[in-house]
């Protein structure tokens, strides 16, 4: 079926049980996505509520929707980055016009079933730039993990790292205090929630929030909250508000709203991609980018960021008993109780104890491991995988993916011609080739034809012998354009030089590429032949 979401499947067998763990894992993990989404979009040079709309409505058409029985949608930290840099370079109208765009992009991606070919990104494209945007998520902290009094941090690298250093002489001793505490609430946390008995069930985020914000309240602590950045956080529904429209911006958008609708399309479907090993199952890819695209579309309009799948709220989804989409919608309506009826407790929340939530989030994020194993993989995967990085941190995340796909591009053809090869059949193998070599020459192919090996018929060319070639393709498994071309190219000059030409074992995608190029009409009659010995024999006669 064309759309049909995930939920409608998941009432086979549903009974009061699996609802009642659907019920706790939606509410655990509406608790857990409350200090991730305002941090999010702080960090994303936001007011937090953007985030905490964002989690609510597109968390809920994601779940409504989407293509994976678990996934959690909501804001990610992936978008950090690119969301700031569109911020201050187009404002805030443009993000919102940016992630509609987006996700009419992701919509049409689904429509057009393109959610496979996001899996063929390699795996040293995605994780040099995870790594590249969690060391900015914690280049972007800095300032606020330390009290630094900086009016607007630059999204550029070089320049924050200038900021920052400028500015380090005003960092705040009790802020540092909140965020050093905070971390290291997290990490005992993580270390002995064993052993904590029912407490573990309780997000560390939530608890280290808790805490630094009665700290904060019960001293009186002079350090920025969002209270006194923001003025806190609206106790009401979110509006419905209609985007400023124009050709004039629309067309600046474009390539923002690309770079989110990719990034999204990555990080949801590898997060459903985990998701599925955690619940032995399979998402339907295409559903949940069209799902992607309905939120991302919807979301702007109630003031929200651009949303995807986020791996740390599906884990913990999972890990709660979730079991259908329903979890998820209860996640949506836990954050919008939360909203309704705790906002004006939000306003004394520290951002110095967000910042370190991020810079832990961030730490976590990122797949640190591999950059001390570089060295046990071949340098084509260890220039990839840098480059990525080192393009992502300095210079733009979309500038990094292309460069780093051209790289996997690039590593992919070498190795697979050089996997390709042409050697000659052997006297030994081939008794009737006996004493003919310069007479009757025979062939064989291994690999792909295709526009990175069409080297290996070419040096058939300069070696053609004066009365039969015989070629087999048995063991060809693939033949491009190119490749055909430079085949029929080779038939043309065995035509011209009155050299018989013969053809054996061609099947399946090669006897199909050579039928569509009309190569097998152009030949004589007599030319192929099922494999190379009856090709020698017919030689012979």
């Amino acid at each position: 079926m064309f759309f049909r979401p995930r939920l409608l499947d998941s009432f086979a067998g549903y009974n009061r049980t699996l609802f009642t763990k659907d019920v706790f894992a939606g509410l655990t993990v509406g608790v857990v996505a409350l200090p991730l989404a305002m941090a999010f979009a702080i960090a994303s040079g936001l007011k937090p509520e953007a985030g905490i709309f964002t989690a609510i409505i597109a968390g809920g058409l994601i779940s409504l929707l989407g293509g994976s029985r678990v996934q959690i949608g909501g804001p990610a930290g992936a978008f950090i980055v690119i969301v700031y840099g569109i911020v201050e370079r187009y404002g805030v109208p443009n993000l919102l016009l940016a992630t509609a765009m987006s996700g009419v992009f992701l919509f049409l991606m689904g429509v057009f079933r393109l959610g496979t070919l996001v899996r063929f990104i390699p795996i040293a494209v995605i994780i040099g730039f995870t790594n590249g945007i969690a060391l900015l998520i914690g280049l972007s902290q800095i300032k606020d993990f330390f009290g630094l009094q900086i009016e607007k941090m630059p999204a550029q690298f070089f320049q924050s790292v200038h900021t920052l250093y400028l500015a380090a002489d005003t960092y705040n001793p009790i802020a540092l205090g909140i965020a050093c505490g905070t971390v290291a609430l997290l990490v005992l946390w993580k270390l002995f929630q064993s052993r904590l008995g029912w407490l573990s069930h309780l997000p560390g985020t939530v608890i280290a929030m808790v805490l630094a914000t009665i700290i904060t309240s019960v001293l009186n602590l002079p350090i920025d909250t969002i209270g006194s950045r923001f003025g806190g956080i609206p106790s009401g529904l979110p509006s419905f508000t209609w985007i400023p429209v124009s050709w004039d911006s629309a067309q600046y958008m474009v390539a923002p709203a690309l770079t989110l609708a990719l990034l999204g399309a990555i990080e949801s479907l590898l997060c459903a991609r985990i998701a599925d090993g955690l619940i032995h199952d399979r998402h339907e890819s295409n559903q949940e980018l069209m799902a992607q695209g309905i939120a991302n579309f919807t979301v702007p309009f109630f003031g929200g960021m651009p949303a995807t799948g986020t791996i740390a709220r599906t884990v913990t989804n999972v890990e709660s008993g979730a079991s259908t989409p329903i979890a998820g919608l209860v996640h949506a309506v836990t954050l919008l109780i939360i909203v309704l009826f705790a906002a004006p407790l939000a306003k004394n929340i520290p951002l110095a104890s967000l910042a370190a939530i991020l810079m832990y989030v961030a730490w976590n994020m990122g797949e640190w491991k591999k950059f001390i194993e570089l060295k046990q993989f071949r340098l084509p995967y260890r220039v990839t995988i840098l480059s990525v990085f080192i393009l992502t941190v300095v210079l733009d995340l979309t500038i990094a993916v292309e460069v780093g796909l051209l790289l996997a591009f690039i590593t992919f053809i070498y190795r697979i011609s050089s996997l390709s090869r042409c050697e000659p059949a052997l006297a030994s193998d081939y008794p009737g080739l006996s004493n003919q070599h310069g007479r009757i020459d025979a062939y064989r192919i291994h690999g792909a034809i295709f526009f990175g090996a069409v080297k290996l018929l070419e040096k058939i060319e300069a070696n053609l012998p004066s009365q039969t070639l015989l070629l087999d393709l048995k063991n060809v498994i693939y033949i491009d354009t190119s490749g055909m071309d430079t085949i029929m190219e080779l038939a043309h000059l065995c035509k011209i030089r009155n050299i018989r030409l013969i053809v054996c074992g061609l099947a399946h995608q090669p006897l199909e590429m050579a039928e569509r190029s009309d190569f097998i009409s152009s030949l004589a009659q007599d030319s192929l032949y099922p494999d190379l010995t009856s090709g020698i024999e017919a030689a012979l006669t």
